[in-house]
């Protein structure tokens, strides 16, 4: 098939706070040093600057006063300051609040924003300053000559359901760089390809968290802008990892969610139920009184820590943000983390390029950059934090409370960390003396659909759109096992940790069996699928690109 080629100096895949932070970073390197302009373009799935971002979010300012010292004056959304901190431990029907607040949860400086709004407003800078920058492209192919990356290829466009060409149909576009930066968020589905390719992965292996958000609209009165509350504890049990956040904007909005580990044993676990039941807890419940939920979203989050970094330079290509992991568990923080990698990347990039040298020794000056400064000094310390929470919350909380004091020392040293997939118990071992049935619905959340809401009524305030008449963009390798082995073995899983309902077991016309019904259209983009997987036969690749969430304002 013949394609169109574009060749630029530096492709940067993924819009997102690293991405943005590299090219924003690539500019002021050019007004710093003139020469010949570089060629600067930047690839993202969204369909426009910002939509596909989720977060919490309370951001640590110091990467953005490098980036842009100035960002006050040029109008940055970046206005709640945090006032108030609260860490509560919940139980089924009260609270104990914490006299201490840990180190690693102070946020004294910080800013509550929306990362979706503060990825448009970047996006703004980076094109005012030079960039190109391409929205509605999804990257699905890493471009290599011999082991060296040389670019991207975007996603063909108008391919149905069948996997025959539309008349609207056009070819993908393959992209050259001298350099790619690779941004393409949590479990990237370039950055995974790359990976394997070519043995990067880190000492240990990557685990995640899911965080599922709502924001809603409030009486302006009930909690005061500027309040960060974090709570662990109820609805999780001992042997879960994550807790609840509720971050308090101006005139009467707030940011609500739920964390959860993707490393737990129970098979049956559903993570947006957990939501549901942590919103009923009296604290909370009293919050919403009155108000509305306006917004819906789910995202993963990298949470291995220091040692599940992989190598991030290669013959051409560096990787960044939350593809690498660049993400602290203990603050729950990862944007100024992701920035700063943008700026090291941009740093190494530049000067690669103007030597005419983006050879694997060249590209290592990445990794002395990120050992040498902030992200290596932050990180290091806590790179024990979330694995410590695998023997207990008691465990974890003793850790998470140590580790600023014993530079993350542990007794044992490194803690081991297993995919958290792989944690993951059959029924018949987890449920030793009485198996349920995994259909059983008595145990679940009552919905109200004014505090508490079934997935797919959450999924219709994310505003995913997708093109129906397109491929299945969730490749389950053998659906067969879906029905036989992990119905039997972990009783479809798939069907409890989406938090969209894309994955349903239905009747298969025999009267006596199920078959899996994905759902692609109510994808939210999570990655969750790709990650917790038992069997590890779903894979998660871009459907067309622009199709997807509108996490406007999250």
């Amino acid at each position: 098939m013949e394609r169109d080629t574009l060749e630029v100096d530096v492709l940067i895949v993924g819009g997102g706070p690293a991405g943005l932070s590299a090219a924003l970073r690539l500019a002021a390197l050019q007004r710093r040093d003139g020469g010949e302009p570089l060629a600067v373009a930047v690839l993202e799935k969204s369909r426009q600057s910002g939509s596909h971002m989720l977060s919490g979010a309370v951001l640590d300012p110091s990467a953005l006063d490098e980036l842009l010292p100035d960002w006050k004056t040029r109008g940055a959304p970046v206005e709640t300051l945090v006032r108030d901190e609260r860490i509560y431990y919940l139980t089924e029907r009260s609270q104990l609040r914490s006299p201490y607040t840990p180190p690693g949860l102070r946020n004294h400086g910080n800013y509550i924003i929306s990362l979706n709004r503060f990825v448009r407003w970047l996006s703004e800078q980076a094109e005012a300053d030079g960039a190109d920058i391409f929205t509605g492209f999804a990257g699905t192919e890493v471009l290599y000559e011999g082991d060296r990356v040389v670019g991207v290829r975007t996603g063909d466009r108008g391919i149905d359901k069948h996997g025959e060409r539309k008349g609207t149909f056009e070819p993908g576009v393959d992209i050259k760089a001298a350099v790619t930066i690779f941004a393409d968020g949590v479990r990237g589905n370039l950055t995974k390809t790359l990976i394997r390719k070519l043995g990067l992965d880190g000492p240990t292996p990557q685990t995640y968290a899911i965080g599922i958000k709502e924001l809603w609209e409030i009486p302006p009165d009930r909690v005061p802008p500027g309040r960060v509350v974090h709570t662990m504890g109820y609805p999780l049990r001992n042997e879960e990892f994550g807790g609840g956040f509720i971050y308090a904007l101006p005139k009467g909005r707030l940011a609500l969610g739920f964390v959860v580990g993707l490393d737990y044993r129970d098979p049956l676990f559903d993570p947006h139920m957990a939501f549901q039941r942590f919103k009923q807890h009296p604290l909370v419940s009293a919050m919403l009184a009155g108000g509305q939920m306006t917004r819906y979203g789910a995202k993963a989050l990298p949470e291995g820590g220091w040692h599940a970094i992989p190598r991030c330079h290669v013959d051409g290509a560096l990787i960044i943000g939350d593809a690498a992991g660049f993400m602290n568990s203990m603050r729950l923080k990862g944007i100024h983390l992701a920035m700063k990698s943008g700026i090291c990347a941009a740093d190494t990039a530049f000067d690669a390029v103007r030597a005419g040298d983006v050879s694997v020794s060249k590209l290592a000056t990445f990794q002395r950059l990120v050992n040498g400064g902030s992200l290596r000094r932050e990180l290091y310390p806590v790179r024990n934090v979330h694995q410590a929470f695998g023997a207990g919350l008691f465990a974890g909380g003793a850790c998470f409370v140590l580790a600023p004091l014993t530079g993350g020392w542990w007794p044992r040293g490194l803690l081991s960390n297993e995919a958290g997939h792989e944690r993951m118990t059959r029924l018949a071992r987890y449920y030793r003396t009485e198996r349920p049935d995994p259909d059983d619905a008595s145990n679940a959340v009552k919905v109200d659909r004014t505090v508490t809401f079934d997935k797919l009524t959450n999924v219709h305030y994310s505003g995913t759109r997708h093109d129906e008449d397109q491929p299945v963009h969730l490749l389950v390798a053998d659906t067969d096992v879906c029905r036989t082995r992990c119905r039997e073995e972990y009783g479809n899983p798939c069907v409890r940790f989406c938090p969209a309902h894309v994955y349903e077991m239905v009747d298969d016309g025999t009267g006596d069996g199920r078959r899996l019904q994905i759902n692609a259209s109510n994808c939210v983009h999570c990655k969750t699928c790709d990650i917790m997987d038992p069997y590890q036969i779903i894979d998660w690749v871009p459907p067309e690109g622009g199709g997807g969430p509108e996490y406007e304002g999250m």
